[in-house]
């Protein structure tokens, strides 16, 4: 069936918002055009003359397409974590991510990106929808096909995994603002700003799966870690701030896939030690929250 061309043209006035939200909920830009493809299907061979809310429509839609996904995903484990995370340190390295991706996953944020990752499918679904998108419950139950107090459930929940829980060290706020200025001096490449921030005898370590090299990498002195740093530049560009463990880290996360944690030790707010972890099984037992 062929629409008429005004709905045609309801279609694509709906479609921005539409790739917005399969975004958010599927965290790659590739996928969330397949969804919202998938749902130019069903519009194109669906009679819509007793559909009296075409966005609330396409909404469903979408959002079935895009819980399907996410079943799948993590029903198969189509893309192993070990070999995500060893081809994107690469890619990043390479400057290989394509700009639209970065663009997006910077325009979500990816430390939210990287919180998302962690939810449930169901749990994905309705935050997405209701959080950031303000759908009324028992439209997502609908959708979803679940009763509302389901959903509600199913919303808190994740909202208390994105926010997370757990008490920081002593003077987070301190130390949150050292780590987003050792995350800009790297991004700048400015030395001298990160000479400032790092203990004169700072210890670096890295596992085995950062250096690609089958053993963990140990630096010491700020010198050589200010140096490790400034060459990291380019993964630098899909890395953010975010809480591991209850404390200020940076996260890497490309396509916003978790591939890499760095965590800081501190004395005071000078930075003694840094620990770089890329290692999947390590990874997956990380708290990620936005704080």
């Amino acid at each position: 069936m062929i629409q008429d061309f005004s709905s045609l043209d309801r279609f694509e006035a709906e479609r921005p918002r539409l790739r917005a939200l399969a975004y958010r909920m599927l965290g790659s830009s590739a996928e969330a055009d397949d969804a919202v493809q998938e749902a130019w299907l069903r519009f194109d061979r669906t009679d819509l003359s007793q559909v009296e809310n075409l966005a609330a429509w396409l909404t469903t839609v979408v959002s079935r397409v895009c819980l399907n996904l996410l079943r799948t995903r993590q029903t198969r484990h189509e893309e192993s974590l070990e070999s995500f995370t060893s081809d994107w340190l690469g890619a990043a390295d390479d400057d290989r991510i394509p700009q639209e991706e970065a663009e997006l996953a910077d325009s979500v944020g990816l430390a939210m990106l990287v919180v998302l990752d962690r939810l449930s499918p169901a749990e994905r679904i309705a935050f997405v929808l209701h959080d950031m998108f303000d759908v009324p419950f028992d439209d997502i139950a609908h959708m979803m096909e679940r009763n509302p107090a389901a959903v509600r459930q199913l919303a808190s929940r994740a909202r208390a995994k994105v926010r997370g829980t757990g008490a920081q060290a002593a003077d987070p706020a301190r130390r949150r603002h050292a780590v987003e200025a050792y995350l800009t001096a790297t991004r700048t490449g400015d030395f001298e700003a990160l000479l400032t921030l790092l203990d004169p005898e700072v210890e670096l370590r890295a596992d085995a799966t950062v250096t690609g090299a089958g053993r963990p990498l140990t630096l010491q002195g700020a010198l050589a870690v200010a140096r490790s740093a400034i060459e990291a530049v380019p993964r630098a560009r899909f890395t953010a701030v975010a809480l591991v463990d209850g404390g200020p880290a940076l996260v890497m996360a490309p396509l916003g896939r978790l591939s890499l944690v760095i965590q800081f030790t501190f004395a005071g707010t000078a930075m003694t030690a840094i620990d770089i972890t890329a290692d999947p099984d390590r990874l997956q037992a990380f708290d990620v929250t936005l704080g």
